[in-house]
């Protein structure tokens, strides 16, 4: 073969090596941002997916459903309003756990719905909140498998209490949330 041949296939062949690297550089940058900005949630999606690829996509779509979103903080009137029936909700605990736990739950929704989140659908609701609160939603997943439940003890309930609090702190955007 001549000389400009073996220059071509050697040339083909370090675009080739550059196009692999730069992919899976991409790759690599892609994860790290998914798994960072996630949290316990990349794994967990990993876990019921099955498979790293499909839980990326997964994550990534999850992304993009919540930049449509018109996500608002809320007035300081409506945090009030909001903490206040919490505390209500917490006094209530003790004289009848799985009512507190019930209203806990739909005071949530509540405060989602009012910050603009689509509330329709549990799973929606626990997709949507995991990107801008990885580290709570498993507890909004364990709160609402507990709400569910008949059998629930009275711990269990105040564990989904103590679960429930968790995100309607990072909801409220309170100073407790924030450390």
């Amino acid at each position: 073969m001549e000389t400009w041949v073996w220059i071509v296939i050697a040339a083909a062949a370090v675009v080739v090596l550059l196009a692999l690297i730069w992919w899976a550089a991409a790759r690599k940058r892609r994860t790290s941002h998914l798994r960072e900005g996630f949290g316990p949630e990349y794994d967990r999606t990993v876990e019921e997916t099955g498979s790293r690829r499909s839980a990326e996509s997964e994550l990534k779509q999850r992304e993009q459903r919540r930049e449509e979103l018109e996500i608002r903080p809320l007035p300081s009137a409506a945090r009030e309003r909001f903490a206040s029936r919490w505390s209500s909700v917490q006094e209530r605990f003790v004289d009848d756990p799985r009512a507190a736990l019930r209203d806990a739950h739909a005071l949530v929704i509540e405060v989602m719905r009012e910050r603009g989140y689509p509330t329709d659908d549990f799973e929606q609701r626990a997709a949507d909140v995991s990107v801008d609160h990885p580290e709570v939603v498993q507890n909004y997943r364990a709160a609402h498998d507990i709400t569910q439940r008949d059998d629930a003890d009275t711990e269990e309930q105040r564990q989904g209490l103590v679960h429930y609090r968790a995100l309607f702190d990072e909801l409220l955007e309170t100073e407790s949330a924030r450390r």
